[in-house]
């Protein structure tokens, strides 16, 4: 203060020697001069004239004594006083500036005699105060700080605030700057809380000017260091070599393990000689274990790593004593549509194919039998030690049903069966355990026309059946549904005689004729000329007659009817000839149904009225 006030006292001086004299000669010496050069304007406003050396001395020393109170530069202050509510800072300006306290809450321990960055604010307030601001000046000076930081690649300290959506939020030189979680270590972070409240070491790796933000990274800091690590540690790598690693990371396909730098991955087949679901069976987290290397590309920079190769693989500890033939137990642990892998011993596994599931020739899904996580019981059927292979049967343990299928299913006699499956010829009936027959659509009804056995029962319903063959050899069965009542046939062959008469309503109406249900049963066909009427017109759908059979063909389910021959001698005598000539044959030591059919067909022909 002292040096200022001094300061001062020579600029006042400057002035009280530099008024009158320079005037009084120049008016003396050239009043004309004086007169014309001289400011009227000062004079009238009361303002001294000064000579211009001695104004430009006077300026000299206010720019090199005070600072410019015109521009936004930061300057730094002292703190001369402090009082409740502000801080008085001198800057070397010609008044003191002001700031609130509120401005360094950050300081508590602010004191007389501190230096202060400070911007002027406003240069006088209302009561020509000048007040100033450490706030603002902070932040331009940590802008020029970052993008300094940023540009050279210094290392700056950081406090960790808080976490937010995908990092932290980190406070670099009073800014807020964004700390992505993949920047914090070069191992992934399971716990952010636990930097929370920290100073640490950051680069700036970016700022975005427009929108005033910043990413730093911790990261960067020990990449390089880990760089120089990894190359050493690749370098040394071959395969075969065991290694310590720490469990860095854990996928669904397998665990990734930190070797020192360098990562490498042991895929979950390469975890255990058992089958696993996941690999945290096995290892967790931050695990440290041994590891074989078992591969690794050009530039080792995928390294495939083992875990299981450290110990004798299960197939060589397999005992000598164990022979095809043997009973093992085991879990199931893999099912698939052929067959179940089952573990007899850790890491040894035998299949059991399907068809050796059950003693039945008909196929089914190795889940209907087993399901993972079974223990089960199996027999040795094939045991190769070289290639390790094992095939295992569970039916082998129960006797063969066939064995004696000919005492328990001869031909004819009757059963029950369960509908196991659909084929476009036939159903497959499974009788018991083991024991499927085939029931061929033609065998099951007498009387109704199937196209599809899905049209006459379904999967799961219970069917009674007769045994027609027996194949044991072939282990086939064939089986009848039909057979196991009386053929309705037998006793429409009788009541739907040749010449009988029924009467009827036409059911249908088709190209060639029409239809007439006698029964559930017995659907007769009408020709297009017996359907003519004693008056000449023709029957109608829904309409009622009387009708003749003309024709009835058992084997073949078929018959035809005539209203026409009720009622026309021509008709009426070619029906009763044709039972005549049946009769006859039938009458015969050997009929033949060929003839009969010839007889049958000529006099449908004729009453067609073909030649």
């Amino acid at each position: 203060m002292a040096d200022k006030k001094t300061k001062k006292a020579e600029v006042e001086a400057t002035e009280a020697t530099t008024v009158e004299a320079p005037i009084v000669s120049e008016a003396q010496v050239n009043p004309e001069k004086f007169l014309k050069e001289f400011d009227w304007h000062n004079y009238e406003e009361g303002i001294e004239q000064v000579a211009d050396k001695k104004l430009a001395e006077f300026e000299k020393l206010v720019s090199e004594n005070f600072v410019d109170t015109l521009d936004d530069e930061v300057v730094e202050g002292e703190v001369i006083h402090i009082t409740d509510r502000d801080a008085i800072i001198d800057i070397n300006a010609k008044s003191e500036g002001v700031i609130s306290l509120n401005e360094f809450r950050y300081n508590p321990d602010l004191k007389v005699g501190d230096k202060v960055e400070v911007l002027i604010d406003v240069r006088e307030d209302a009561t020509g105060q000048l007040v100033l601001s450490h706030r603002k000046a902070r932040v331009i000076k940590a802008w020029d700080r970052v993008n300094n930081a940023h540009d050279t690649g210094e290392i700056v300290n950081g406090f960790v605030k808080c976490r937010t959506k995908g990092g932290m939020i980190v406070d670099v030189f009073g800014i807020e700057a964004f700390l992505p979680g993949s920047q914090i270590d070069v191992k992934p972070i399971r716990d952010y809380d636990q930097y929370v409240n920290k100073t640490m070491e950051f680069k700036v790796v970016k700022i975005n000017h427009e929108f005033k933000n910043i990413v730093v990274s911790h990261k960067a800091l020990i990449e390089a260091d880990i760089e120089e690590q990894k190359k050493e540690i690749i370098g040394q790598l071959e395969k075969g070599q065991v290694l310590e690693g720490v469990v860095k990371n854990i996928t669904s396909y397998g665990v990734f393990i930190d070797l020192g730098g360098v990562d490498g991955l042991v895929h979950i087949t390469d975890l255990s000689w058992s089958r696993i679901n996941h690999p945290n069976e096995i290892v967790e987290l931050d695990q440290k274990l041994n590891v074989v290397i078992l591969d690794f590309d050009e530039n080792k920079s995928r390294i495939q790593l083992g875990l299981k190769q450290l110990s004798k693989h299960p197939w060589e500890a397999l005992g000598e004593d164990v022979k095809v033939g043997d009973k093992v137990k085991g879990k199931v642990v893999v099912i698939a549509d052929y067959g179940a892998f089952v573990e007899v011993e850790e890491g040894v596994e035998g299949l059991v194919h399907v068809s050796e599931m059950s003693w039945s020739t008909h196929l089914r899904s190795a889940q209907d039998f087993v399901s993972v996580g079974d223990e089960i019981e199996a027999q040795i059927l094939t045991l190769d030690r070289e290639d390790r292979k094992m095939s295992l049967g569970i039916k082998q343990l129960t006797p063969d049903p066939w064995t004696d299928i000919t005492s328990k299913y001869p031909v004819g006699s009757k059963h029950s069966g369960v509908v196991r499956n659909f084929t476009n010829f036939g159903v497959f009936v499974e009788l018991e355990e083991g024991i499927d027959g085939l029931i061929y659509i033609s065998d099951l009804s007498w009387t109704k026309k199937i196209k599809h056995p899905s049209e006459f029962c379904n999967v799961g319903d219970t069917l009674d059946v007769v045994v027609l063959e027996l194949d044991v050899e072939g282990r086939k069965l064939s089986l009848g549904h039909k057979q196991t009542t009386e053929n309705p046939w037998d006793k429409y062959e009788k009541e739907f005689a040749l010449g009988t008469s029924h009467t009827a309503a036409i059911t249908e109406v088709v190209d060639k004729g029409a239809t007439i249900a006698f029964n559930d049963d017995i659907v007769a066909f009408i020709p297009q000329r017996h359907l003519e009427k004693e008056d000449g017109t023709k029957l109608k759908k829904g309409e009622e007659a009387e009708f003749k059979i003309i024709e009835f063909n058992k084997e073949f389910k078929r018959v035809v009817a005539s209203h026409t021959a009720v009622f026309r001698e021509e008709e009426a005598k070619i029906v009763k000839q044709a039972v005549k000539k049946a009769e006859a044959q039938a009458a015969e030591a050997k009929p033949t149904l060929g003839d009969a059919n010839d007889a049958l067909q000529a006099l449908k022909d004729k009453m067609d009225g073909k030649k």
